[in-house]
């Protein structure tokens, strides 16, 4: 079944156009690299709903997530979250990839490199 026909739950998607009014500062800086095809040609889109989640960014085509991790992920409340997150995504037949803000600002080239690797698999 391709991702279009499959029925987004309507609070993701409300939380998704929230989602993308209020992007960090890590998500911003990752999006100039994603956006309009810039990286292999690959069209990806920001605060994508998945079911009852939303990515920070998805490439449909390849089924592929990338989430950026704030320190806020750093907690145990949210680690626990964030592995539901994934083991859904997973699940569904997408590949996740978690990229920390930290290395968003310090080592952008790494990041690019990852991704990168990670479309041509």
């Amino acid at each position: 079944m391709r991702e279009s026909q499959l029925k987004h739950d309507p609070n993701s998607v409300r939380r998704a156009r929230e989602s993308r009014k209020n992007q960090t500062s890590a998500e911003e800086k990752l999006w100039s690299l994603l956006r309009n095809r810039r990286l292999i040609a690959r069209k990806f889109r920001r605060q994508y709903p998945i079911g009852p989640w939303v990515a920070d960014f998805a490439c449909p085509a390849i089924k592929l997530v990338i989430e950026v991790d704030g320190p806020s992920h750093d907690t145990e409340d949210q680690q626990a979250w964030d592995e539901m997150k994934t083991e859904y995504l997973r699940t569904s037949g997408w590949r996740v990839m978690r990229i920390k803000n930290a290395d968003v600002y310090q080592a952008f080239g790494e990041v690019e490199a990852r991704i990168i690797a990670e479309i041509d698999d």
